[in-house]
């Protein structure tokens, strides 16, 4: 085999792996999210999972996309554990369709129709109407197909090529040397699962043995090993989007991997057992594309009926490999019934932005408690969260939206304008306690330590917007102007802290007594507290401005009622702010030595 042969091959294989990467990420484009939204309805027992997830994934023809996704919604509470055990066996199968359309090269026959169907014409054939689409025809959805279909013709033209050029390497008794060591069940599912782990696509690794059949030296023996190891290569990308996220997240990613893993040690001993005994007579025949493409499906489908039957069994046991209590997060419902009674959705939404607001005073705590005694387990904790924080302002935003389009009264649709501004507030008082929690972790990892007069000047300025939350929360839970009144006045003392600390931290650096990579944390978390504190002062707002006269200052005129505020203009603040000046700031007032 020479050079140039070599060259072509690798040719081959980087346009079928470029043809199947343009064809997969046609289809989801042109999904555009529908099949999530279909995962996230349509599994409410095991059956109807396996025959979502197999058709899902036909569909993506991406058994690795199908549980990325899942373990997304377990992340994100909108799914649970259980609800993903059939999806991913059903995914298993889906991802069969690729080795099945690439089967249509076995096709012999004269007739014109059937040789339009072989990859050698219906290749160039596919790309050329692909290509068409995706350049010259305008419009979104005709963009996707025609990415679609280019990527199908690719992968065709990509399979005959490789086919041609790995034709040569059947006269080399290196070649079929390699080949028959592949015959061992350890090496062969090893070499398999490395493969597919490399080029994350189990149909891709399909792809390139059919194409490898053309030889002549793919044996029964020797292909099933390997296909069982492509189904356990692909569960890396499943494992790899688990890394940071939940419990059950993580559980879902080796669910996929243990279904296919038991499967394989199942039926490896089942069949070689057997062959020992039996001496099956097609152990060594030769297999065609056709042949491995339903070797591919015959495995995948027989896996699924062996442990299907155990789905909460199998639940049970990644319990057990991945322990301690999942922290459910369950998003709150949001029905789309709802929307034909604007009244009652709006109410949904209040409930919704509150449950918000307390995962968002929860992190924050958990930031605070870091600073204090940093714990990793309550960092991933606070991860999980946020994740939970994310993907609830996500589903809220675009259910807001989608109620703007029905006829609302002006009343209803003030009330989406706060809900929309309120929900941005927790979810930027999550994003600056993430904030304190990366300080806190580099203060940690480089050994840092704050001296004992920054301690009690932070002690005392967290627990003032830890009120400040606090209040925010009961206030927009209640709509109480009462509670609503409070809080301006100790996002007021907050500032004056604020200034305060910067300046003292500014005398410290001139004397020496705290370092520049210290003092840089610092700063970073009195700039953090305040703007927290900010957000929670924006939240009452909408309570006060909500909940007073219609000929009030703040009805008219926002602005000016905060400079009243805040010269003088107002007995009540004033004595709000003395008061929690005197129990925040006073006690720090003077400097320690």
């Amino acid at each position: 085999m020479s050079a140039t042969d070599i060259i072509a091959m690798f040719g081959a294989v980087a346009t079928f792996l470029f043809g199947m990467s343009t064809m997969t990420d046609g289809l989801e484009k042109l999904s555009s999210g529908r099949l999530e939204s279909i995962l996230e309805r349509l599994t409410s027992n095991v059956f109807k999972g396996v025959l979502l997830g197999a058709l899902v994934t036909g569909l993506i023809q991406s058994s690795a996309a199908t549980t990325v996704m899942c373990v997304g919604f377990v992340n994100a509470g909108i799914m649970k554990l259980r609800q993903t055990v059939g999806i991913i066996m059903g995914a298993n199968i889906g991802t069969t369709v690729t080795a099945q359309l690439l089967s249509l090269g076995d096709i012999s026959s004269d007739n014109l129709l059937l040789s339009l169907l072989k990859p050698q014409v219906l290749g160039p054939i596919l790309a050329t109407i692909g290509i068409i689409f995706y350049m010259f025809i305008t419009g979104g959805r005709k963009k996707c197909v025609g990415q679609i279909v280019l990527g199908l013709g690719l992968l065709f033209i990509g399979m005959k090529t490789l086919e041609s050029t790995v034709a040569p390497l059947q006269e080399l008794p290196q070649f079929r040397e390699m080949f028959v060591a592949f015959s061992n069940p350890f090496l062969g599912v090893l070499v398999g699962a490395l493969v597919t782990a490399l080029i994350q696509s189990s149909s891709a690794s399909m792809g390139i043995l059919q194409a490898m059949s053309s030889t002549g030296v793919v044996t029964f023996h020797i292909a099933i090993p390997l296909i069982m190891g492509q189904n356990i290569g692909t569960c890396i990308t499943a494992l790899l989007s688990g890394i940071g996220a939940s419990k059950n997240a993580k559980r879902t990613a080796c669910l996929h991997l243990l279904f296919n893993v038991i499967g394989t040690i199942f039926f490896l001993l089942l069949l070689y057992i057997g062959n020992a005994i039996f001496h099956f007579p097609f152990w060594y025949d030769v297999l065609n594309r056709s042949s491995i493409a339903n070797l591919h499906l015959g495995f995948n489908v027989c896996c699924t009926v062996l442990l299907l039957p155990f789905n909460r069994q199998l639940v049970t046991l990644v319990e057990h490999i991945i322990p301690g209590d999942a922290d459910q997060r369950e998003a709150s419902v949001l029905d789309e019934r709802f929307l034909s009674s604007p009244s009652l959705a709006l109410e949904k939404c209040h409930d919704a932005v509150v449950q918000m607001g307390h995962f968002a005073q929860e992190n924050y705590r958990l930031a605070v408690e870091l600073l204090d005694h940093y714990d990793p387990k309550k960092l991933e904790r606070l991860n999980e969260t946020e994740t939970a924080l994310d993907k609830l302002e996500n589903t809220l935003d675009n259910y807001l939206v989608r109620l703007s389009d029905h006829s609302l009264s002006a009343e209803d649709s003030a009330k989406v304008s706060e809900l929309l501004h309120t929900l941005s507030d927790f979810e930027r008082i999550g994003d600056y306690s993430v904030n304190l929690s990366e300080a806190a972790t580099i203060v940690h990892d480089r050994g840092m330590t704050f001296s004992p007069a920054a301690k009690a000047e932070l002690n005392a300025m967290t627990s003032a917007v830890d009120e400040t939350i606090d209040k925010a929360i009961d206030c927009y839970t209640q709509r109480s102007r009462e509670l609503a009144l409070g809080v301006e006045p100790i996002e007021e003392v907050v500032d004056l802290m604020r200034d305060e600390l910067r300046s003292r931290h500014i005398e410290r650096l001139k004397n020496g007594k705290c370092t520049v990579e210290l003092g840089t944390q610092y700063l970073e978390l009195l700039i953090n507290l305040e703007r927290i504190s900010d957000h929670c002062s924006n939240i009452a707002l909408y309570i006060v401005r909500e909940t007073a006269a219609k000929d009030s200052l703040i009805r008219t005129d926002s602005h000016a009622y905060m400079h009243a505020l805040h010269h003088g203009e107002d007995a009540e603040f004033d004595d709000m702010f003395q008061f929690y000046r005197n129990k925040y700031y006073a006690p720090i007032e003077q400097p320690l030595d």
